[in-house]
């Protein structure tokens, strides 16, 4: 979807932090787009670097609720415009529910989990599908906008111990799937990233870190700032090869 100077595009960004969320945010404002980025802590100092650097603007909203999750849509709407890109980037993931045997998995975290991820994508994905289709026209080009859910590599593969985060994925994956067929014939692209690494974002000393896997070496993680170059890419796709499915991995990576 081309940029116009009469009116400029607006992408909003649900789930956002230092990694993914900001290399696109960067990214989309320096093509022209007016960005939104919404966090459930939106003061983080990665945010507040944007809203500094980019004129980013920030919003506080909790995705797994309904009234908040609308009430995001309708200030973004406001006070830049409605948005013709729309990324879900919350895998609602929490270090207490991996490494679990099933029998041992608490109840409760596993439904926040689930909250977290599926049940926000699904709201995030009805409330921009809503105003995709209730805009009075399309581009020239039949394109109503695109909505894109990240995801992780338990989309593809349940492990063991893992299956609340495999449950949530699985979930997203499924939405996503159904999502883009049904909305595809309508004018909207619904695509659909696992991304199968460690994601290293980078630091201020230049360096691109996991906290897990440590230090970057000769591209061996997902580095953000091309998942961003990637993120734009399918947003500007012709609608005669709409991507649905990207499976993102780094060359080193064994699957």
């Amino acid at each position: 979807m081309p940029n116009s100077e009469a009116r400029a595009e607006v992408a909003l960004i649900v789930g956002s932090g230092p990694g993914i969320s900001a290399s696109c945010a960067r990214l989309l404002s320096r093509e022209g787009m007016r960005v939104a980025v919404a966090a459930r802590t939106p003061d983080k100092p990665a945010l507040l670097d944007l809203e500094r650097d980019h004129g980013v603007r920030r919003y506080g909203c909790d995705a797994s609720d309904p009234n908040a999750v609308a009430g995001l849509f309708e200030a973004v709407e406001s006070d830049l415009g409605s948005p013709s890109l729309v990324i879900h980037n919350i895998d609602g993931r929490m270090a207490e529910i991996f490494r679990k045997d099933i029998t041992e998995a608490d109840r409760t975290l596993v439904r926040q989990v689930l909250d977290n991820s599926a049940y926000s994508a699904f709201l995030v994905g009805q409330e921009a599908s809503r105003r995709m289709l209730g805009d009075a026209e399309p581009e020239a080009d039949g394109h109503r906008g695109t909505i894109i859910f990240t995801n992780a590599s338990g989309a593809l593969r349940g492990f063991a111990r893992s299956g609340a985060f495999a449950m949530a994925c699985h979930a997203k994956a499924g939405l996503a799937q159904s999502m883009a067929r049904e909305l595809g014939p309508k004018g909207i692209h619904v695509a659909h990233v696992p991304i199968d690494a460690a994601i290293g974002w980078t630091q201020e000393d230049g360096s691109r870190w996991h906290r897990l896997a440590g230090t970057t070496v000769d591209d061996n993680m997902a580095d953000p700032d091309r998942i961003a170059d990637l993120y734009l890419d399918l947003h500007r796709q012709h609608r005669s090869t709409w991507a649905f499915e990207v499976v993102l991995r780094p060359w080193v990576e064994s699957w």
